[in-house]
């Protein structure tokens, strides 16, 4: 039996670290809860996964209230992941499920609930495209281009929406702020309730052990009582703003010195579930290390560190630069070297090239447009983040890089390009360009934390699981408050999957909760 397991994840019986958060709260007296709210489901959480989830179960007859503690619409990302979705049908692209699921599982170390996964794999463009119904023809979807390369190749499933025009249905013109937008008007319009500037605290038990209610703190300065009679769901996001839990179970996350904007982000559903005894993912969490800082380019061309050596093979993911530049003296950036062919180069390379970083973000269809791109890398030395001279010696002052080692380092490389093989470091023949033609640029970039990926473990009907093996009854987790589907690093092999994973557990939530699988 389940409760007989000696269970190995952390949960309430797992050895006390000394971080704050492990302590609960003192319970919040009666006397200071001003009355009570009840619906059948209470989500807390109004991103995308929350307000995804309750716009679901609405639309299945499910009466609900969402909590939010932002005070406005609020989304962090704007990619959303789909598998086989029929935008991807019309341009004659399909993704090989079971390869995917394999790729998944081989850069997560083995370390994902497969049930998971598959959720994902099988219901997200199910999500996706009820998403897109919702919206009655004002939305359009397009496919980004994703890195095409044999050390880490992407697959093409990342949508981006963009409100049609003309369309004035939605105030957000994209991304993930109109997905946002898109499921708060489903779930107001079919008669849900949505309180921002409410911050649960508490998640509270019945004497069977089952999670019936949460209290908040509301905007008015008033504690209130939200029951949910059938489901309490978390979907408060991820820990990226709380050091504290970035340092119990992502240390890696801590070595990038610059971070991406998360504000309230601090893992309030984890905690929440903590202490009502879920177990949660072990440590080493997964965390999102993307080249993001200083400059969001880093290409395929020749990468050197602060010494003004070579590093790395430059045909990568962004994931893989940013972990690669941590490693380097100092750690913090690395630049990319090109010369003045580099808009030729990059022409030159379309269909081969692509993905974040690699490539100017563009979409299936798209051409290389030259004049956006060369205003956004002088943009970048407008801003002191890249650096143009007419020699490799003042290109080096400018960078504070040593000019007898950058000097080296092309000498070196470009007789790489001559004989067409990168004996060096492998990269494939066809990204090989000389330095050779001034002007020469550097462009300085480094690694930026942007989330950390984890959360309390669920089945696959998205009940959070205690430390005893068992269901908490009554608990359920979506989003990235949610653990089980990531490990080792974001897998960017499918770019905006976490999105994507919020659309497929919003069907899967009401689903389980109405009790029809």
């Amino acid at each position: 039996m389940a409760n007989n397991l000696q269970m190995k994840f952390y949960s309430m019986n797992s050895p006390k670290r000394g971080y704050s958060w492990e302590t609960p709260p003192d319970p919040i007296p009666e006397n200071m809860i001003s009355e009570s709210l009840e619906a059948e489901v209470v989500v807390i959480g109004g991103g995308i996964s929350g307000l995804a989830a309750a716009a679901r179960c609405t639309c299945r007859g499910l009466s609900c209230i969402v909590l939010d503690k932002n005070t406005g619409l609020k989304a962090l990302a704007g990619q959303i992941a789909a598998v086989n979705s029929r935008v991807m049908a019309e341009l004659g692209i399909t993704i090989d499920k079971k390869q995917l699921a394999a790729d998944w599982m081989k850069v997560s170390g083995s370390r994902v609930q497969e049930d998971l996964l598959w959720i994902f794999i099988n219901r997200s463009a199910e999500g996706f495209e009820w998403m897109l119904d919702l919206t009655e023809g004002s939305v359009e979807a397009k496919v980004f281009i994703a890195y095409r390369g044999p050390v880490f190749g992407e697959y093409f499933g990342t949508h981006h929406i963009y409100r049609k025009e003309g369309c004035d249905k939605y105030s957000y013109k994209g991304g993930g702020m109109l997905a946002c937008e898109i499921f708060e008007k489903a779930l107001l319009g079919y008669g849900g309730k949505l309180y921002r500037g409410t911050a649960a605290e508490q998640l509270e038990k019945d004497k069977s052990g089952k999670v019936t209610s949460c209290i908040a703190k509301c905007a008015d300065g008033r504690y209130r009582r939200y029951i949910g009679s059938k489901a309490v769901v978390l979907a408060t996001g991820d820990c990226s703003d709380d050091r504290e839990m970035i340092e119990a179970f992502c240390p890696i996350g801590l070595r990038a010195t610059k971070q991406w904007p998360r504000p309230g982000n601090t893992g309030d559903g984890q905690k929440m579930a903590y202490w009502a005894g879920a177990a949660l993912d072990n440590p080493e969490w997964a965390p999102t290390l993307h080249a993001l800082a200083y400059s969001h380019f880093q290409g395929f061309f020749l990468h050197v560190n602060r010494l003004g050596r070579r590093f790395m093979n430059e045909d990568t993911w962004m994931q893989a630069k940013s972990i690669r530049c941590m490693m380097q003296p100092g750690g913090d950036f690395a630049y990319t070297i090109m010369d003045d062919k580099f808009l030729d180069e990059i022409n030159d390379r379309w269909d081969v090239i692509g993905g974040q970083g690699m490539a100017p973000m563009s979409m299936v269809g798209d051409k290389f447009d030259r004049e956006k791109f060369a205003s956004q890398i002088q943009g970048t030395i407008a801003e002191g983040n890249g650096f143009k001279a007419d020699s490799l010696e003042e290109l080096a002052e400018l960078a504070d890089i040593p000019a007898d080692e950058l000097k080296k380092t092309v000498e070196r490389y470009n007789e790489l390009v001559a004989g067409g093989d990168d004996a060096d470091f492998g990269k494939r023949s066809e990204l090989l360009t000389s330095v050779d033609r001034p002007p020469y640029y550097a462009i300085k970039w480094g690694p930026m934390l942007l989330d950390v990926f984890g959360g309390a473990l669920v089945n696959t009907g998205l009940n959070v699981i205690g430390a005893d093996g068992e269901v908490i009854p009554g608990l359920y987790a979506v989003g990235n408050a949610a653990g089980g589907m990531y490990a080792v690093d974001y897998p960017l092999l499918l770019n905006g999957n976490s999105y994507g994973r919020a659309l497929a557990y919003a069907m899967q939530l009401a689903d389980s909760i109405l009790g029809e699988f």
